[in-house]
């Protein structure tokens, strides 16, 4: 049967780089369907901002289908969809894959931390020789970011002059909420060691725009948003872009295959029904994928056909490689000073108020640390609505039950912080995903096969990580109270643990060595895009969200220029 509307572009995703897609295109005239392999989300609707802890079974804790709590915002995912596994070689060391199931994609559950790269971010080869240097610089993607923190909201005004943290003209960024108390003291011990301290950088308003609310500071930004002050593409991006006219949007719809034409050219996309199980193609003058770096990566390598027997726009060879994580690993400690403080109200945004971006940069190029590239730095603590790891302060209690507890407990509330460490990883040969040759979903589709290993650089900067952390511990006058290991091999987080999994259809000048060029345009299939974090060619240490929307905004613009005229 004729497909009702004729479409100008599918995008596949609605996550950042989809519904940023999605936004652009649409507001620019073109006839859009996005398909999302999940289902219809509403956060206003949904979204339990007032609910407490004693409401929710087992009063909130995490469970294995629910890691991050019982109120976490992501539904029908996580690191286990059910019937949709994926596997690890066999001696490889085990990477683990977050997947949403869910209208908006992982910017329902994100940390929302918000910092753009610098100018070292995208030549890091040029600087030490390791990795590859991006197509593009600072200066390019520069103008839009400007535009992307404009429509996003973003904390962290003012101008801090710090090496590779660019700061954004002034007029965009709003003011972060002022330090709490445990947070001015880690800003005066990580001082003391000549570190600078930053106003964090967060993707939650604090003044009303667009018809979104400020932040009240209710509950847990990890929670979704019914006010919309937390930036979510199904309360930012997608509303408006529905409002055009121009969108049109299927649920529950797993796109498998890229459909290729005999031109050489993408006509559209295969998917499953994922209530019905049928399958069902669709048709458009060009494809955008935004599915995340690794289902994008699935999707091309299982696009295979006469002309492309090893997956489609992979003339390179480089589809599924290089696939990144963040660098990561914590620590905790218990400060004295802080114990038997009257209470307060620290609860603000959810996060942090603070940030330590990397320091580095001058003993690195003096080669005085023992590895490349760099770390941030997001701190924890303070008395904030508690949780049943309350719990874990009756272990200072010497009282151990009753009223005796309770008051010990409260003497020692708030009196507990915590760092954890977020470094750059540099792509390697050893990091890749690719088809699993026996495996497959309940669907018929194979799955994703991963490969994984953490090189010297990365095993090196989390040793200094958890070194740094007990330092600034001990100037607090405190004890470490987990996160003992300094050795980086035991330290280091899990591949994908972190959630930043970027890669696998890298953006580079030579088709040779890269799937999509400057624009995110496949080098083989000139309609065929795209727009998630697959195609970063470096993982730097700032979080990769607002990059991932910054550079969809831009070659969202540069296909929909295209399109008018004609190339496409």
């Amino acid at each position: 049967m004729k497909q009702p509307t004729p479409y100008d572009v599918i995008v596949v995703g609605s996550g950042a780089g989809g519904g940023m897609s999605a936004y652009v295109l649409a507001k620019r005239g073109l006839k859009v369907l996005m398909l999302e392999a999940g289902r219809d989300y509403k956060p206003e609707e949904e979204t339990p901002m007032f609910n407490t802890n004693a409401e929710a079974p087992l009063r909130g804790v995490s469970t294995p289908d629910k890691p991050f709590g019982y109120y976490d915002a992501t539904v029908d995912g996580g690191w286990t969809v059910p019937g949709e596994p994926y596997t690890t070689a066999p001696g490889d060391r085990e990477f683990m894959w977050w997947r949403p199931r869910m209208l908006g994609g992982r910017t329902n559950h994100w940390g929302r931390i918000s910092l753009r790269f610098g100018p070292y971010d995208f030549k890091p080869y040029s600087r030490d020789g390791l990795g590859v240097d991006w197509p593009i610089s600072y200066d390019e993607l520069a103008p839009w970011y400007d535009k992307t923190e404009k429509i996003v909201g973003i904390t962290g005004a003012g101008q801090l002059g710090l090496e590779n943290t660019p700061d954004s003209p002034p007029g965009i960024l709003h003011d972060t909420p002022t330090p709490r108390l445990h947070e001015i003291m880690m800003t005066r011990a990580f001082e003391a060691m000549g570190i600078p301290v930053a106003p964090m950088r967060a993707a939650v308003i604090q003044k009303p725009m667009d018809g979104r609310s400020a932040c009240f500071y209710a509950t847990s930004c990890g929670r979704g948003c019914s006010i919309k002050a937390m930036f979510q593409t199904t309360t930012v991006l997608i509303p408006p872009a529905l409002a055009t006219g121009n969108l049109d949007i299927i649920t529950d719809a797993m796109v498998y295959t890229v459909d290729m034409g005999k031109d050489g050219r993408a006509k559209g996309v295969t998917y499953i029904d994922r209530v019905s199980g049928e399958h069902k193609s669709v048709t458009a003058k060009a494809v955008v994928l935004a599915a995340s770096a690794a289902e994008t990566a699935r999707i091309l390598l299982n696009s295979k056909d006469g002309r492309n027997p090893d997956g489609v726009a992979n003339s390179s060879g480089t589809a599924g490689k290089y696939l990144m994580d963040t660098v990561g690993t914590d620590s905790g400690g218990h400060i004295p000073m802080l114990e038997g403080m009257p209470s307060r109200n620290d609860d603000g945004m959810s996060g942090a108020h603070i940030y330590v971006p990397w320091w580095g940069y001058q003993q690195q190029a003096r080669k005085e640390l023992p590895f490349p590239r760099g770390y941030h730095i997001e701190v924890g603590g303070g008395q904030r609505m508690p949780g049943m790891g309350i719990g874990d302060l009756a272990d200072y209690s010497d009282v151990p039950f009753g009223a005796g507890l309770r008051k010990q407990m409260r003497h020692y509330y708030g009196s507990d912080i915590g760092f954890a460490g977020r470094g750059e990883m540099i792509p390697n040969d050893d990091c890749y995903a690719e088809i699993d040759p026996d495996i497959k979903d309940r669907f018929g589709i194979p799955v994703l096969r991963f490969h994984w290993k953490w090189s010297e650089h990365e095993i090196g900067q989390a040793a200094h990580m958890r070194k740094t952390f007990h330092e600034i511990i001990d100037r607090l006058g405190g004890k470490v109270t987990y996160g003992f290991e300094t050795d980086g091999e035991k330290a280091i987080a899990a591949g994908g643990e972190i959630i930043h999994e970027v890669g696998c259809a890298r953006m580079g000048d030579n088709p040779k060595t890269s799937v999509v060029n400057k624009w995110g345009q496949a080098w083989d299939v000139k309609n065929l895009f795209i727009t998630d974090g697959a195609v970063l060619p470096s993982n730097p240490d700032k979080n990769p969200t607002l990059t991932i929307l910054s550079l969809a905004m831009r070659n969202a613009n540069y296909l929909a220029d295209e399109a008018a005229k004609g190339n496409l």
